[in-house]
């Protein structure tokens, strides 16, 4: 019975000795640590509502507050670590060592998330847009944080990863609201100049789709040795280019057949 009360007196003077010397301290720390957990579940609500408010893609609006919470987690932990003097020397080191592992394990993703983040922020392309890159042609039809989807004109899917798509030229073909249809028609030196450009314009403002403004443009752009180069030039909506470069090309042909104009080769 007395090993035991001394046994319990001892823990009781180990105690009371702990907490004269680092009594205050555990107060301080607890007192950081719950003020600290309060303001990072304040910053993450203003941050949540600045991010809406500008309006970041959604695809980044996780990503971007859970990376800073994170952040402000790991901060305030080791803050409260120092306050006790805990050495976080090694665990700052495990944890460099560790990033630098996983960096360079996936460098490619990695690279292909920046791309997706960059495009997201930056927005060179958006949803619906038609874009040229990486030699394709096609609507986009997603943008992933790792790879963006395109659709083209024949229906196949195309998916582009974000590295390599960000780092290289991207055609924006839908951004200015219209695009210029060209072509060129070949004809004879016997052929009637300003008959067969007459014929050529008339054509053109029977075609549905075809955009007036700017000018339909229609002249000679070359000369060969057996034939004249006839360039024609107008206006459409990207999403018409297609069908009105179609519908455009059959008319004028059948409209200089039509006048009697003799075509090469036939």
């Amino acid at each position: 019975m007395k090993l035991q009360d001394s046994n319990l007196h001892a823990f009781y003077n180990t105690a009371y000795s702990w907490l004269l010397l680092h009594g205050l301290t555990l107060v301080v720390s607890i007192i950081v640590l719950l003020i600290g957990l309060r303001v990072i579940k304040f910053i993450g609500i203003r941050l949540r509502g600045r991010m809406s408010k500008r309006k970041v893609h959604s695809s980044l609006q996780p990503f971007f507050l859970s990376l800073t919470l994170t952040a402000l987690y790991i901060f305030l932990i080791i803050g409260v670590a120092a306050i006790n003097d805990i050495n976080v020397t090694a665990f700052s080191a495990v944890l460099g060592g560790f990033s630098v592992a996983v960096g360079l394990a996936l460098s490619g993703t990695f690279q292909n998330f920046a791309g997706g983040v960059l495009i997201l922020l930056l927005k060179p392309f958006e949803l619906d847009d038609n874009i040229i890159a990486q030699g394709q042609d096609g609507i986009v039809v997603s943008i992933q944080i790792f790879y963006t989807v395109l659709r083209t004109p024949d229906n196949k899917t195309i998916i582009i990863p974000n590295g390599k798509l960000f780092n290289e030229v991207i055609v924006n073909v839908t951004r200015e609201g219209k695009r210029r249809l060209d072509f060129e028609v070949r004809l004879g030196y016997y052929v009637d100049v300003d008959q067969a450009k007459k014929i050529m314009i008339d054509a053109i403002n029977t075609v549905p789709g075809v955009i007036k403004d700017p000018a339909i443009r229609v002249g000679i752009i070359g000369f060969e040795i057996e034939h004249i180069r006839y360039t024609v030039n107008v206006w459409v909506s990207p999403s018409d280019f297609l069908n009105v470069k179609i519908a455009l090309q059959e008319k004028i042909i059948k409209d200089l057949k039509a006048a009697g104009v003799k075509l090469l080769g036939t």
